[in-house]
């Protein structure tokens, strides 16, 4: 019954036009709020997924490191063990140091990460090869790949039309006596194989090698690794998988999650996504205020109807829920206008790639978007409240007060 009285309320025409423009300028207001808001988080969602996918090619879904200090040890044995976990796919043993690249006269300071032959298998970031190939040859013949932005650092050319560039590695040796400087680094040469391009974090800052030249360089014992990288099982719980190496291995490892190795960037980007559903509220509560006016005119037009349901014996509670009811419905409409509207841009962003981003430097050129069903249902949760709050004072004053029939 109150959703009748609102629709006729709604439709029918009003002594003064100009609450019949408030009530479409209040539904116009929400549905243009309701859209923005479902648009903004739909593309923070799909950079989000851009971000994670990116970040994904070089982080694996589980990494092991030493508790204290730099480096552990652990013997094929316990490798092994690790390996023939149900849900472990498989294992790649890492050396991990920074270092400084020489190309003649170019050099820089990189992290260079060496790998053994399972790596593959465990990261994403062969995959990610523009130049060259993914080759860190062996330790008497090491090869080197890396990042697109330490190749233009350090001038480094792949071309197979000449012959590979030959690079010098400075690294820092381990448990060296004696006071001579010159004995505690190492100098090693590297054959340039590949460039990698993931994401500029990554890109000006690895280079990827071979971990037993790595290991050679700087004195490690022949089981000591300062990491292992992990894949597990598609459709295994890595949490679980975690929580079962942790307890394998012991307190003298760290087991961290795909997420762990980069709590920041996880946390940062749930931050910023209810820092941008927050403002966008915002714009929500201002539009409540077109609806706090809407229905104060309703009421001073309908003093008469209310009138003469109070004669009728209807109670003060029922004249709440139709003017209740009156400021939902505008809502509803301005809501499902807005979520609608802002579905169909989203499916033809996404087959037609119609909203391109400016500039080239991007690794995609168009605004990327994800439809997540719960966003959804937040908004309208989210309209749905702040057009009860703010219909509640006007219909409140309607229930409450004392019309008189003329």
């Amino acid at each position: 019954m109150y959703v009748s009285f609102a629709w006729r309320y709604f439709k029918a025409k009003k002594s003064a036009n100009a609450i019949n423009i408030i009530a479409w300028v209040t539904t116009g207001v929400i549905a243009f709020a309701t859209c923005c808001q479902v648009l903004v988080l739909s593309v923070f969602n799909g950079f989000e997924d851009l971000v994670k996918s990116l970040y994904s090619s070089f982080y694996t879904d589980l990494k092991v490191l030493p508790a204290r200090g730099k480096t552990f040890v652990l013997d094929s044995v316990q490798i092994n063990k690790i390996r023939h976990q149900p849900q472990v796919k498989n294992i790649s043993m890492i050396a991990e140091e920074k270092a400084l690249l020489q190309n003649e006269d170019a050099q820089t300071i990189v992290y260079l990460k060496g790998v053994d032959e399972n790596y593959p298998s465990v990261s994403g970031l062969p995959g990610k090869i523009t130049t060259g190939t993914f080759d860190p040859g062996n330790v008497d013949s090491p090869g080197i790949i890396v990042g697109s932005g330490i190749q233009n650092a350090a001038s480094i050319s792949i071309n197979p039309a000449f012959a590979p560039q030959q690079l010098t590695i400075i690294l820092p040796r381990k448990n060296i006596p004696g006071n001579d400087p010159l004995e505690s680094i190492s100098e090693g040469n590297v054959i340039a194989n590949g460039v990698f391009a993931i994401q500029q974090d990554f890109d000006n800052k690895y280079a990827i090698t071979n971990v037993d030249f790595i290991k050679q360089q700087m004195h490690y014992g022949m089981d000591e690794f300062t990491a292992a990288e992990i894949s597990v099982l598609q459709g295994a719980d890595i949490n679980e998988t975690k929580k079962i190496l942790q307890k394998s291995l012991g307190s003298n490892f760290i087991v961290l999650s795909r997420f762990e190795q980069n709590t920041t960037l996880y946390t940062t980007m749930k931050l910023e996504k209810w820092a941008i559903y927050a403002v966008l509220t915002l714009i929500l509560i201002i539009a409540a205020f077109n609806i706090v006016s809407a229905l104060t005119m309703l009421v001073l037009e309908k003093k008469r109807d209310i009138s003469i349901l109070q004669s009728m014996g209807s109670p003060r509670s029922t004249i709440l829920k139709i003017f209740l009811s009156e400021g939902i419905l505008l809502s509803v409409i301005g809501a499902g206008s807005g979520i609608l509207l802002a579905i169909v841009i989203c499916l033809l962003q996404i087959k037609y790639r119609l909203i391109k981003l400016n500039g080239g430097s991007f690794l995609i050129d168009y605004f990327p978007v994800k439809l997540v069903a719960a966003d959804l249902l937040l908004v309208a949760v989210t309209v749905a409240t702040i057009a009860f709050i703010a219909s509640w004072l006007p219909a409140y004053k309607a229930a409450r007060q004392n019309a008189e029939l003329r």
